[in-house]
């Protein structure tokens, strides 16, 4: 059997839901890169969602973001705004989604973290770290 068959077989009937990491981060669009990192530092992940006063998801960043546009360029995360240097166009999952479409969705775009929407309310990120986890625990137990 290939890698991706059993790696398959193990996510079967398992949903966005099940592998997630519940309580995601957020951090308001009002807030600066250095607000968010701490929040991200403090609670030991690689991605924030960023939300309006009303709570409403309206980007990510993640490690890469901090990376790729604010330290290469030379910017102050004391000052700089998080919306600013936020990746936008946010896609998400749903959390009845199935969890190897959406492992095979964040590989071919090349996504670490992806927010689970229940509807329009943010519930949890499920990310690349959340799948290896599961799928260790599969093969140590036997099952998911």
């Amino acid at each position: 059997m290939l890698l991706g068959e059993y790696m398959k077989q193990l996510l079967q009937g398992k949903r966005a839901k099940d592998i997630m990491r519940r309580e995601a981060v957020t951090v308001e669009a009002t807030s600066s890169v250095s607000e968010a990192v701490r929040a991200m530092n403090e609670r030991g992940v690689g991605a924030c969602v960023i939300v309006s006063a009303i709570q409403d998801a309206l980007g990510i960043f993640t490690e890469r973001d901090l990376m790729g546009r604010v330290v290469v360029r030379g910017l102050n995360p004391v000052t700089t705004k998080i919306i600013d240097v936020m990746t936008p166009n946010l896609v998400c999952a749903q959390a009845a989604d199935d969890a190897w479409e959406l492992l095979t969705t964040m590989v071919e775009a090349n996504f670490r973290h992806l927010p689970v929407m229940d509807g329009r309310r943010l519930i949890g990120i499920v990310s690349m770290k959340e799948f290896c986890k599961h799928l260790v625990k599969g093969e140590t137990t036997g099952h998911l």
